[in-house]
């Protein structure tokens, strides 16, 4: 397994310290259809001595995951940017299916071990945090009503027939270019949302995701976070999707889909260590990354989930991971 991550902000001295933490490959965002971008935080990137393996974020996807792709636009900068990917060696493409939305928390400062903050999510209340427009509160809104791209209004079916739709058009692309796609899962995962259908929150609809599309190139990004607030045996999990995970996000959280709380990776409801052990059982070797780590003190400034002491915990507890089940 390779130790990856994301940087906020990615700064020399960020890479400096994940590099000095053992971290071997980073995970970048979109950054739009023109390569240059895209080319020179790979060149940043390697020049600290790290390997751009994932990119995931700010896909030009919302249009095709409500079926208003119209003129065809996205579809053909998506397929863009996979030929891109396979040009410069990037591996995996990290995307999800959530109309409307992003990952959803409804408070950010919840106090954890020590005295860190750690995010939640509360069904009971997330309507409220969300009338109140408290975009802070972990709302990430990728679209509005008055251009159709909220989601409200869509069925389950309909979110299918687009996925496999989408599926068709770039699982043939990311086969010729050496690129594997891993679907991240709806965070949380409900069956409906804000008004908003859900499909990607089950096992079960995972393993209908691999099957849409019989290929290696149409594989799952395993956030082990979400797939706990499931209240799935992850090791089982793990085997089940076996071959189909291309990439990793290792957290975990307490609670349940409804109502659940982001924890230290090392003291959530999950067995981490069984975890590690199921990835090696199935043959993965892929990026795995730490995923919304505690802000600790001093960080109150940084964005919440992606600051970087709690990220340097989360290195050395994962490497401690790898080096114990080798």
């Amino acid at each position: 397994m390779k130790l990856a991550t994301v940087l906020t902000p990615m700064s020399a001295e960020n890479l400096q310290l994940a590099a000095q933490c053992g971290v071997t490959h980073f995970v970048t965002r979109h950054h739009g259809p023109d390569p240059a971008a895209l080319i020179a935080v790979k060149k940043e990137v390697e020049a600290a001595g790290l390997e751009l393996s994932v990119i995931e974020g700010y896909l030009p996807i919302e249009r095709q995951i409500v079926g208003r792709d119209d003129d065809g636009r996205e579809l053909a900068e998506l397929k863009d940017l996979i030929r891109m990917m396979g040009d410069l060696g990037i591996p995996v493409l990290c995307y999800n299916f959530m109309a409307g939305t992003d990952w959803v928390r409804t408070k950010l400062d919840v106090p954890a071990r020590g005295g860190a903050k750690v995010t939640q999510f509360d069904l009971s209340v997330v309507q409220q945090s969300v009338l109140l427009g408290h975009d802070g509160a972990g709302t990430h809104d990728g679209g509005g009503s008055e251009d159709g791209l909220d989601g409200t209004g869509l069925t389950h079916a309909e979110l299918w027939e687009n996925l496999e739709r989408l599926l068709n058009e770039i699982v043939p692309v990311a086969e010729e270019a050496g690129v594997e796609l891993a679907m991240h899962p709806d965070d949380p995962p409900l069956d409906v949302l804000l008004g908003r259908p859900r499909i990607m929150n089950s096992v079960e609809n995972f393993e209908r995701l691999v099957q849409l599309v019989a290929s290696p190139a149409n594989g799952v990004c395993f956030c082990q976070g979400t797939f706990a607030e499931m209240g799935v045996d992850i090791p089982d999990a793990i085997r089940r999707l076996g071959a189909h995970i291309k990439y990793v996000h290792f957290r975990d959280v307490t609670g349940t889909a409804e109502c659940f709380t982001e924890s230290f990776h090392d003291n959530g409801k999950t067995d981490m260590a069984a975890a590690v052990r199921a990835y090696r059982e199935v043959g993965f070797d892929g990026p795995i990354r730490p995923d919304h780590v505690p802000q600790l003190v001093g960080e109150d400034d940084g964005e919440p989930g992606y600051t970087m002491l709690g990220r340097l915990f989360a290195y050395g507890y994962i490497r401690g991971l790898l080096q114990a089940t080798e």
